[in-house]
């Protein structure tokens, strides 16, 4: 058993909660269908059997124990089948020597009713060490718990059990070692055992096709299930459940519709787990009207229901803030996948409220201790410009990981705090716990564009795969030609073009003809400029740097030429466009209107500033107009 399983004493297991599984329960006790009414033990056990709350099964207790009637398996069968985890663990732990029945009914318990699945494993050593055997009853459970845990070599140990005791051929077991392998990653055994299985009914075939599905393997899992059809089996809710999350890895929107069209044949019920999956399926296809029409069929929507509407919404980050806000006015509790997918919205909408919101939540369930959801905020709070607030909830992070790190070290970088971003990537390097990734390169880089460190910066570029194992990506190369481009480095940003691995996209070459045009450097201008309007033809600002770029060198006939060929093609000037945020509402701006209610005001306002900055001695630099 690996070393993190916590141990659990017979009496005093913790407490967990979870879900059952559709494993079938052990048998009765014979002693209990042969009994007769007049016995009082019979009378006792049949009673028993008709208590539906913990509270009475208690007092039949009380009864059992006066009388002296020692029927300890049927009476820790119906406490597990009641839930009542303490005292079945009590009880199990006053049973002198409990039998195969005894432990397989708390080993169920605790990997179905509660979920405590290190606990499962440690009760089946248990078990295997005072000498009871495990049987065809005790193995689908134990690799649900191995499964769960994704402990392979557990699970493989188990494995191994069930070949030596000839429970191999039981097809719970056949269906639950399928499971254990796929979830593990070993999708190659679960496979074999599939393919070794010589009367395969649904389960094994659903039993597959999940595991493909869950491990992204989607093109398997549409194959299976193609084959499944081939060979005269019909799908099942769980069926169209997986298929559909390999329709939406794959963005198949004929087969996941007409999955769809077959659930509404077979009368599926949209408000079980299917309904979900159409939804996040629908979703990753793009089709956001159909997930939306399946969503509004939904009378019962459970927070899983919600989080798939709010996270299938690709990007639309307004959008997601809309469904969200739905989902807190019907009294829905966040999650930790809610919280991390609305922060992302927030941080792409730069919804500060709701983010703040957002905080407060996580900060009163308890939530900021989870890497997932303290990554969030960090990444939310630096995109939002409350740096301060993301440094805190960084700091108190008690678990980090890269992404963790590449979060705060990219919101200093983006805010000009330079050396703090450099400081913090010198001491994720120095702490060794997280490997830097392309992604904290491209943070440390852009750190070194805002701040000037030409020479940093071509420290940390010519480091990367030689010490730190990250090849350089072109995103790594345009960081690079921005910072040499800012420092009028302009020949040693040209080769670094040069030597990219992907051709350089607008946003590098439009860096670096700006940098051009502000170094009055036409020499690499021109080879920037043949190279823009190859890949960017239709986009105005090209011709217009490019005409001002040769204008500024008193090249008036190529400016001119320039101007023509924009004429030639049609290309119209896009006027600027910017907008600001005051008190929730948004006010855009482009260049040349006056379209806002208060733009009299506004242009009164930048003529007392213009007077001001010209008091101050500023004079207006015409070549950059």
């Amino acid at each position: 058993m690996p070393r993190n399983a916590p141990s659990i004493c017979r009496g005093s297991l913790p407490l967990a909660t979870g879900s059952s599984t559709a494993f079938p329960l052990p048998p009765p006790l014979p002693e209990t269908a042969l009994a007769t009414h007049s016995n009082p033990v019979a009378r006792i056990l049949t009673l028993l059997g008709q208590c539906n709350t913990v509270g009475t099964v208690k007092q039949v207790h009380a009864r059992m124990l006066t009388a002296s009637i020692r029927k300890e398996n049927s009476f820790l069968f119906r406490l597990v089948e009641l839930g009542d985890r303490a005292y079945a663990a009590a009880h199990f732990g006053c049973i002198p020597r409990p039998d195969s029945f005894a432990f397989n009914v708390m080993i169920r318990g605790l990997a179905t009713t509660w979920a405590d699945y290190p606990s499962a494993l440690e009760l089946h050593l248990l078990m295997v060490r005072s000498g009871e055997r495990p049987d065809n009853y005790t193995f689908p459970f134990v690799l649900t718990a191995a499964a769960n845990l994704m402990w392979r070599f557990h699970g493989s140990a188990v494995h191994s059990s069930v070949l030596k005791t000839g429970h191999h051929s039981e097809s719970h077991t056949q269906h639950s070692l399928i499971t254990m392998y796929a979830r593990c990653g070993e999708i190659q055994s679960a496979r074999q055992i599939f393919d070794e299985l010589s009367d395969r009914d649904l389960v094994s075939w659903n039993s597959m096709i999940s595991g493909y599905s869950r491990m992204g393997l989607a093109r398997d899992a549409v194959e299976t299930f193609r084959r499944m059809r081939s060979a005269g089996f019909e799908p099942d809710d769980m069926t169209l459940v997986s298929v559909a999350a390999a329709c939406g890895d794959l963005g198949d929107l004929a087969l996941g519709r007409w999955l769809e069209d077959l659930g509404a044949a077979r009368g599926a019920d949209l408000n079980s787990f299917l309904g979900c999956a159409l939804v996040s399926m629908y979703g990753k296809c793009g089709d956001l009207e159909s997930a939306r029409r399946v969503f509004d069929q939904m009378t019962r929507k459970h927070l899983i229901t919600w989080n798939a509407m709010i996270s299938g919404q690709n990007g639309l980050s307004h959008e997601a803030i809309a469904v969200f806000k739905l989902m807190r006015d019907s009294g829905t509790e966040p999650n930790e996948v809610t919280m991390v997918t609305v922060l992302s919205a927030c941080a792409a909408t730069g919804d500060i409220a709701l983010g703040k919101w957002m905080d407060a939540r996580a900060a009163e369930k308890g939530l900021l201790g989870d890497v997932y959801v303290g990554t969030a905020l960090v990444d939310m709070h630096g995109k939002c410009g409350n740096l301060d607030r993301a440094i805190q909830i960084f700091d108190r992070m008690p678990h980090r990981n890269v992404v963790s790190w590449n979060a705060m070290i990219s919101a200093l970088a983006f805010h000009g705090r330079a050396q703090e971003a450099l400081s913090l990537f010198t001491r994720l390097r120095d702490e060794g716990t997280v490997r830097p990734n392309d992604i904290t390169f491209v943070a440390v880089l852009t750190a070194c564009v805002h701040a000037g460190l030409v020479d940093e910066g071509r420290r940390w570029f010519r480091s990367m795969a030689p010490v730190f194992g990250v090849a350089p990506q072109i995103e790594h190369y345009s960081c690079m030609v921005d910072l040499l481009a800012r420092a009028a480095c302009l020949e040693e940003a040209w080769e670094f073009i040069e030597t990219m691995p992907e051709k350089p996209d607008a946003v590098v070459l439009g860096a670096l003809l700006a940098a051009c045009r502000t170094c009055k450097n036409v020499e690499v201008g021109e080879r920037v400029i043949h190279r823009l309007l190859e890949l960017e033809p239709a986009n105005s600002g090209n011709y217009v740097i490019s005409s001002k770029l040769y204008a500024g060198s008193r090249r008036w006939e190529d400016s001119a030429r320039i101007r023509g060929l924009m004429r030639e093609r049609g290309v119209a000037k896009t006027p600027g466009c910017s907008w600001i945020q005051v008190c929730s509402e948004v006010h855009e701006f482009r260049s040349g209107d006056a379209l806002h209610r208060e733009s009299a005001e506004i242009r009164r306002t930048i003529d007392v500033l213009r007077q001001e900055m010209e008091l101050q001695g500023y004079v207006p630099n015409a070549d950059l107009a």
